[in-house]
């Protein structure tokens, strides 16, 4: 059957299950992006603009930038003069004191080395004085090694010299007792022991002892500049807390014609005290440990170093005669004689310096006894070196070591360069003694002005904070 002319065929139908497409709602059809979450600090500084409008918010904010303030101030000081507090601390109680233990350890050991030569030039038996001199060295040395390597990290370099001197003290007595054996057997091989003995203690252990004297002087300077370093910064904001109160009760004033408002009148009290406190307390400790560096730490490092001098030259002279020329330096010179003669130069020098650093006659009359005592240590040497050159070894170990007496239990040291030593070693004594009570004196003071500072901060602050708070507030409460 065919289609009738002039007509279409009709067009396929949609699939019967097609799905229709849902109608989009007009809300969601109009609604656009979700807006930007805004930033908190955005949030905020939109809620100060709207509260700094109006008076009460005006002065929520000073309350509360007040507040923020003094607190600022009084914990930065707090801070600031427990650092300062604890550095004066650690100069009184821990740097100077191992300064001192450092220098007593170099003096310990080089009077040991002393008295070793002496014992073995006054020949065998030993005098008892002399043994006992040496013994109570050496275990004085010992002890205060112990007691520097409890307060001294062993990775420092003060616990490096000290490991060398502990390791170096036991070799030393070893060969300082062969030294004796033999010469108690009347062996000239004890002669040769006992230089080694020397050479040892000179060139090992009288160094490591220097080194650890030189590091603790150090770390004393360093604890006494940290004690003495101004706090800048709770200075800086302290004037700026009391600026800002001040600030606010002149704002306060013009506003309300009132003159005095009672908690900013105690807010900036409390801080104008803390601020003259701290200014205060710095100066006063800043002044007395300056005092102490220069009238006492300045003249025992230069006592300390003449002493030192003075007992290298008298193990010199002694071993003089132990060696009798056997030892020579490079310019072909006798060696100990050559040591002594530089020991002495040094001991002038350093004695000379201790004059003009001393600061009263207390402590120049030991020092200028020191010096009277050098120039007859000279004299009496200069005897018992022609007497030496001479081949009048007798006379010559008389005048160094003096004679035993009839017990040979001890020596006379009439005329002896050994009593001019012990002259010149107890006049420095008495120096250093009288040098050290004026550090002490002074370091304990400026630590003593800085005690209860960082406390007296903390509650000062407190009390400014909650005035400026109180403050603020009785003024709010006129708005309700």
């Amino acid at each position: 059957m065919t289609n009738p002319p002039n007509v279409r065929p009709a067009p396929p139908s949609a699939p019967p299950h097609a799905p229709a497409r849902p109608p989009m709602p007009p809300s969601a059809a109009q609604a656009g992006p979700p807006p930007a979450r805004r930033a908190a600090w955005a949030e905020t500084t939109e809620r100060l603009r709207a509260a700094a409008t109006t008076e009460p918010g005006r002065l929520r904010i000073i309350g509360a930038a007040l507040a923020l303030l003094v607190v600022a101030f009084g914990a930065v000081t707090a801070w600031e003069a427990s650092d300062r507090f604890t550095a004066a601390d650690d100069v009184v109680n821990r740097s100077q004191p191992l300064s001192v233990d450092a220098a007593d350890i170099y003096r310990s050991l080089a009077d040991a080395d002393t008295a070793a030569a002496s014992g073995f030039l006054a020949g065998a038996p030993e005098p008892a004085d002399v043994q006992k001199t040496y013994r109570t060295d050496i275990t004085t040395a010992s002890g205060l090694l112990i007691t520097a390597a409890t307060h001294t990290d062993g990775a420092s370099e003060s616990g490096r010299q000290i490991a060398t001197l502990n390791e170096g003290l036991p070799r030393y007595t070893g060969l300082i007792e062969q030294a004796r054996a033999y010469n108690r057997q009347g062996l000239p091989l004890g002669g040769a022991y006992l230089r080694y003995a020397n050479q040892l203690m000179t060139n090992e252990l009288l160094p490591a002892a220097e080194k650890l004297y030189a590091a603790e002087t150090d770390r004393l300077a360093t604890d006494n500049d940290d004690a003495r370093l101004w706090p800048f910064v709770s200075t800086a904001l302290g004037a700026l807390a009391f600026g800002g109160l001040f600030w606010a009760q002149r704002r306060n004033y013009l506003r309300t014609n009132r003159v005095f408002n009672h908690g900013l009148l105690a807010a900036t009290a409390a801080s104008t005290v803390l601020l003259l406190w701290l200014a205060a307390a710095q100066t006063v400790a800043r002044s007395d440990l300056d005092n102490a560096q220069t009238h006492g730490q300045a003249s025992l490092k230069v006592l300390n170093d003449a002493r030192i001098n003075s007992l290298k030259a008298r193990a010199n002279e002694n071993l003089t005669l132990v060696a009798r020329g056997a030892v020579l330096n490079e310019d072909n010179k006798d060696k100990y004689e050559t040591d002594y003669n530089t020991g002495m130069d040094k001991l002038s020098v350093a004695l000379g310096r201790a004059k003009e650093l001393a600061d009263n006659s207390d402590g120049r009359t030991p020092v200028n006894d020191a010096i009277a005592s050098v120039s007859e240590w000279r004299g009496r040497h200069a005897l018992a070196s022609k007497a030496d050159k001479t081949g009048d070894y007798k006379t010559a170990l008389a005048k160094v070591i003096g004679t035993k007496d009839p017990a040979g239990e001890s020596f006379r040291q009439e005329d002896s360069t050994g009593e001019s030593f012990r002259q010149v070693d107890s006049s420095l004594k008495l120096a250093i003694e009288l040098e050290q009570k004026e550090f002490d004196t002074y370091a304990s003071d400026g630590l003593g002005a800085l005690n209860g500072l960082a406390i007296g901060a903390g509650a000062l602050a407190l009390v400014a904070a909650l005035g400026a708070i109180l403050g603020i507030g009785r003024r709010l409460s006129e708005y309700r």
